[in-house]
């Protein structure tokens, strides 16, 4: 029997099978099919000793993928944030990844977590790397449905797994992998194996929550947690009223009096809140560095930095430098 937290996951025909191939000799083309799986920003491929070729591979269906990434060549670029939450390790070859100027190496056969919200960069080379995508809103169902809550996840890039949890997280990719080729992506043995590997995924790289008020507990303020959630976990993208509404599922009037009814704030207004106490906590743990501040509110959308600063001194009392010197 189909365990009843994945029927309440919604129709199965809003869940789409997926199956795909690339592969190639050239640089150029694995530069368009790696690059354009991961709609990446200057993206560049050469030989390694002369030889050149690669292949990936992904099944499964919307929710999750289970994928395959080998190269005789090195591949080097910039991930954009946003998208599935991605596991992968290398067991072959070598791989870094890079975020706001601190570099981590992937080591073989070690998961990591690609950054889920900011641009990141990468330099992989003669490798075979596996991949785990998870869709955003799946692993929100997910999380959703234990004690700790689901709303507005929130992942530390530079967390790395919990030891703990490998032989769970390889016992979940077996389960995965025999569910496919068993029953295929229709099959409730894929649905439970699915709902497992999230889970498990959660417990190796656990969320941060997000600390929504309280009064979002409301059932009557059920529409415009939506759109706070939606907030916290865009915070560092462009975001608009728009965007609110129809995230809400209400119209833009609605979302701006519901904003106002519980926080007294514009919706703008409680997104640069949320904004600036990015930058807070940021900036407690860097440390004094010289010219961060304006690398750390340029990245959390704040374009001019005198009033950046105004708004940061009248949110914590001091200055963004005084936070920094701590």
């Amino acid at each position: 029997m189909a365990d009843p937290l994945i029927e309440a996951f919604g129709a199965e025909e809003t869940i789409a099978p997926v199956r795909f191939e690339v592969a190639g000799t050239r640089p150029e083309a694995a530069v368009r099919d790696l690059g354009g799986v991961y709609a990446g920003e200057r993206w560049s491929a050469a030989p390694s000793n002369g030889r050149f070729d690669y292949r990936y591979t992904a099944i499964g269906d919307s929710e999750v993928t289970i994928r395959r990434s080998q190269m005789h060549g090195e591949i080097r670029g910039h991930m954009p944030g946003g998208g599935d939450y991605v596991v992968t390790w290398i067991s072959a070859g070598t791989g870094e990844l890079e975020m706001r100027g601190e570099r981590w190496p992937m080591e073989q056969d070690v998961p990591v977590m690609f950054p889920a919200d900011e641009e990141f960069s990468f330099v992989t080379a003669d490798y075979d790397q596996r991949l785990v995508h998870f869709d955003r809103e799946f692993v929100r169902r997910v999380a959703a449905s234990r004690v700790d809550g689901g709303s507005a996840l929130r992942f530390d890039p530079r967390r790395g797994a919990a030891e703990t949890v490998h032989h769970r997280w390889q016992g979940a990719l077996t389960a995965l992998s025999r569910a496919l080729r068993i029953g295929g992506p229709d099959s409730d043995a894929w649905q439970d194996a699915k709902v497992t590997a999230a889970e498990v995924f959660l417990d190796m790289f656990p969320p941060q929550t997000g600390g929504l008020p309280d009064v979002l507990e409301q059932p009557r303020n059920a529409r415009l947690r939506a759109a706070v959630e939606y907030i916290h976990t865009h915070a560092a993208e462009p975001v608009t009223i728009v965007d609110l509404s129809e995230a809400a599922g209400l119209s833009v009037r609605s979302v701006q009096e519901s904003f106002r009814r519980v926080f007294d704030v514009s919706p703008l207004t409680y997104l640069r809140q949320v904004r600036l106490d990015r930058v807070h906590e940021e900036l407690l743990e860097a440390g004094p560095q010289a010219g961060a501040v304006g690398d750390v509110a340029r990245r959390w959308g704040f374009a001019h930095l005198g009033r950046f600063s105004a708004s940061y001194a009248e949110r914590f009392g001091e200055y963004p430098k005084q936070t920094l010197r701590r």
